[in-house]
């Protein structure tokens, strides 16, 4: 526990049983009260490996990412002691402990409600101070990615860097964002509600990911990279059109002092 926040991480897992142990091993005991592993349709031993590193698992069958954070949500929601920060992260995190420390500690001094780790292709590494990790994101993603928040920026007015899975929000903040999406739009949606709703948001640079087990399935082929930006651009669309009908909502008049 940070400073009486207690800080709980999700992680959505669909057949990681051989990258699990990683994230356990990797995460800062003093900063982190609870793992929660969402699994999401595994074939494999993902559950009974989550459960056995002292994990919280929650099953989510219908597969989706965005499904399976959503499970871990409303769980965690469902408790007469809910988290003040969740952090959210791949089940192939294999980053630097201090990493953690770095995307929460923004919420706990309340100068940020979102912290996203950007993904940059060099920034110094803990463990080798003089080093410089590079890579982790294939190229096709990588454009992707710019591509999409090309579009958010002009449309939007929004700037971001990234649209890493690595991230910390405050719990309350998440649950006012109502998010719905259940699968490759999660992250983006979460940006845009947040902008677009005046959170304060903050990008902090973190090293990119090197899968050392499994396959990503998104980034993992050039296939998978189309479909999760054709659903980005789908994403885009409607959250434009509810912002446009938030705007436009009548308002309740207020009474009379």
């Amino acid at each position: 526990m940070i400073a009486g926040q207690r800080v709980v991480v999700i992680v959505p897992a669909r057949d990681e049983e051989a990258s699990l142990p990683g994230i356990a091993a990797l995460l800062p005991r003093a900063a982190v009260d609870e793992l929660v592993v969402a699994d999401n349709g595994s074939r494999d031993q993902t559950a009974r490996v989550a459960f056995a590193l002292g994990a919280t698992v929650v099953t989510e069958p219908r597969r989706g990412y965005g499904g399976a954070c959503l499970a871990a949500i409303r769980h965690l929601s469902q408790r007469t002691e809910s988290p003040d920060i969740v952090v959210f992260m791949d089940a192939d995190w294999n980053g630097q402990p201090a990493d953690v420390d770095r995307l929460v500690m923004p919420i706990v001094e309340k100068r940020a409600d979102l912290v996203i780790g950007a993904r940059t292709r060099e920034v110094p590494t803990a463990r080798v101070p003089h080093a410089r990790s590079r890579g982790g994101v294939p190229w096709h993603a990588r454009t992707g990615n710019r591509l999409v928040l090309a579009l958010v920026g002009a449309i939007f007015g929004f700037r971001f860097q990234d649209l890493g899975p690595f991230r910390a929000i405050r719990f309350s903040a998440l649950l006012a964002l109502e998010m719905d999406d259940r699968d490759w739009g999660w992250t983006l949606q979460m940006q845009i509600r947040a902008a677009s709703r005046g959170l304060r948001v903050l990008e902090v640079p973190v090293a990119p990911n090197r899968r050392t087990a499994g396959r990503s399935k998104i980034s993992g082929s050039v296939s998978g990279s189309l479909r999760a930006g054709a659903k980005m651009l789908y994403t885009i669309v409607r959250e434009r059109v509810l912002v446009r009908r938030r705007v436009h909502e009548p308002r309740m008049p207020t009474a009379d002092p």
